[in-house]
């Protein structure tokens, strides 16, 4: 049997299982100048007089279906999603009372370091400059506070 029918055999032969078989052949051309060209194009191949270089066979494996869900899904009871939340709100109260702590303290910092002046500072853009971090850790405590007062609203729903 020769390289062409036995493709073709197996070809046929993936075609009846449940997998999806694709012939690819290319093709070697001589254009009207001398120059060498490839192509896939089976009725161009034919059509110029080319010669076959390689033929190859892509199989693709099947899909697999979706298995349903088994009877006992979700694993967990009701009493158990319960206290999970439970939980999870619990340390959101955590967070959140740490999180106050620091914007306390950064409130606290920003403050003292308004109150100081160097001699250096007498513009006042020097005092911005130096200022700026202290009132970014402020700025930053706020916005954590805010998300996680967002968050814990959006437990209690």
């Amino acid at each position: 049997m020769d390289a062409r029918k036995l493709l073709v055999a197996l070809a046929l032969g993936s075609l009846a299982m449940p997998a999806s078989a694709q012939l690819t052949e290319i093709f070697k051309c001589r254009d009207a100048r001398g120059h060498w060209t490839y192509t896939n194009d089976r009725r161009q191949a034919e059509k110029e007089k080319c010669e076959l270089v390689a033929s190859q066979i892509n199989v693709s494996p099947a899909q697999k279906a979706a298995r349903p869900a088994p009877s006992n899904f979700p694993r967990e009871s009701s009493a158990e999603r319960a206290a999970g939340k439970g939980r999870q709100r619990e340390i959101l109260q955590q967070e959140l009372a740490s999180e106050e702590a620091a914007l306390t303290k950064a409130q606290q910092a920003l403050a003292e370091q308004e109150s100081v002046r160097s001699g250096n500072e007498r513009n006042y853009a020097r005092v911005e400059e130096r200022l700026k971090p202290y009132k970014e850790s402020v700025e930053s405590h706020q916005k954590n506070i805010e998300a996680l007062r967002r968050e814990i609203a959006n437990q209690n729903r």
